[in-house]
């Protein structure tokens, strides 16, 4: 069984967008142990409809298995034996971290719609401050599938000597601009929601 953590930073984020998030809460999972030299994490990162829970279940919760539960864990490919694994829930996620449910703290009242847009890059910052928190100076891998691998391809190029390796699943670079308008289509159905 796992039990969700969370860490509250004061420190502004800034985002690409050219907003901040003055003050904000990461919602993450961890599995396995951290070694004395904290050379054996690996970062997870996860995908558009994913959130921190990775692995394993919560008690009292039948079906609760995380979505890469058959990849993480004692024996398996990331051996938590081995590894320490983290999951950590990107900010604008409707699954704990902060997001538009949230409250503003410059103005008291829920973000809604107000909720700054968020990149790839900034998912990437954030978790990189995690890391900072847990005292994680270089990560053993980041590993990530479709929008979890644009984050790891992120870390690649802009932390390169934060990681030893980068483990990319079913992602690419870049979008084709197929994929980009199919994303409007959703973008539109989000944003125009009241």
């Amino acid at each position: 069984h796992v039990t969700p953590q969370q860490m509250h930073f004061s420190a502004p984020l800034a985002l690409k967008c050219g907003a901040a998030l003055s003050d904000y809460t990461l919602v993450y999972e961890t599995y396995g142990t951290l070694n004395a030299d904290k050379s054996n994490a690996v970062l997870v990162c996860h995908a558009l409809n994913a959130s921190h829970h990775v692995a394993g279940t919560y008690c009292g919760q039948a079906k609760s298995e995380g979505w890469w539960d058959n990849l993480v864990g004692p024996g398996k490919p990331l051996d938590t034996d081995r590894f320490f694994v983290i999951g950590v829930n990107n900010p604008g996620s409707c699954f704990g971290s902060t997001g538009p449910m949230h409250a503003n703290p410059d103005t008291g009242r829920i973000y809604g719609a107000d909720f700054p847009v968020v990149t790839v890059e900034d998912w990437v910052d954030a978790q990189a401050r995690l890391m900072d928190a847990l005292g994680i100076e270089r990560l053993a891998a980041v590993i990530g599938g479709s929008l979890g691998g644009m984050q790891a391809l992120d870390w690649a190029l802009r932390y390169p000597t934060r990681l030893r390796l980068c483990v990319v699943v079913a992602s690419a670079p870049n979008l084709s601009t197929q994929n980009i308008a199919f994303n409007e289509v959703a973008r539109r159905a989000i944003v125009t929601d009241p």
